[in-house]
């Protein structure tokens, strides 16, 4: 879509004229059609057409008479008018373009930001699991377990075990939410205190509702 075609009907058709006129195919002095005729010309209403030529005359490019059409005024004028409103498009592109870089550059900040808080997510935890032993205990089958999130069954609160991940083949879900759901043959990475593995173990098999 070009910049002319972003604008109002009525300003289009004003900049329309205004290029006829700079071209002389409307001349100083001449008096051209009624807001009817032009309408019909431009296939638009009245209204459009007298808000254009309104323009044209607060632009000093043409006069309008009262019930009795449209003199053109100034082909000078007529291209101050065409030069502002490229002046104008310049600025709008350049307003727009400026707000897609914006955009893009905020997109990124964000993947950024979002990389270097899992990077220090990580570093923590294999910072952690060099001094606090780690222990990995895998949910088999038929396990009360499955099916049921992190919060739900109140891991922490029954085991006392921070989880650090949960592995399902080569693939480890670092910080699992609260909503992560458990499923069979995965294994969960964990730390704690003393007897934190018996306890685990224990909550696991045995279901303690």
């Amino acid at each position: 879509m070009s910049n002319h075609e972003q604008h109002p009907r009525y300003v289009r058709i004003s900049i329309d004229v205004a290029n006829r006129i700079v071209s002389e195919d409307f001349k100083e002095n001449q008096k051209i059609k009624g807001r009817s005729t032009l309408a019909g010309e431009y296939n638009v209403s009245p209204e459009t057409i007298r808000r254009a030529m309104a323009l044209l005359s607060d632009m000093e490019v043409v006069e309008v008479l009262h019930n009795s059409g449209v003199i053109i005024k100034s082909k000078e004028k007529a291209l101050e008018f065409l030069s502002k409103f490229s002046s104008k498009e310049n600025i709008d592109y350049l307003r727009s373009d400026l707000n897609k870089l914006i955009a893009g550059r905020n997109k990124i900040n964000n993947e950024i930001q979002e990389k270097i808080d899992l990077i220090l997510e990580q570093s923590f935890i294999f910072k952690t699991s060099k001094i606090i032993q780690q222990h990995e205990y895998q949910i088999e089958k038929g396990s009360w377990i499955i099916g049921k999130m992190i919060s739900e069954v109140k891991f922490w609160q029954n085991t006392g075990a921070t989880i650090l991940g949960v592995k399902k083949g080569k693939e480890i879900l670092v910080s699992p939410g609260p909503y992560f759901a458990f499923e069979e043959g995965e294994n969960i990475i964990f730390v704690g205190n003393d007897n934190v593995y018996m306890r685990v173990e224990n909550f696991i098999e045995n279901n303690p509702e």
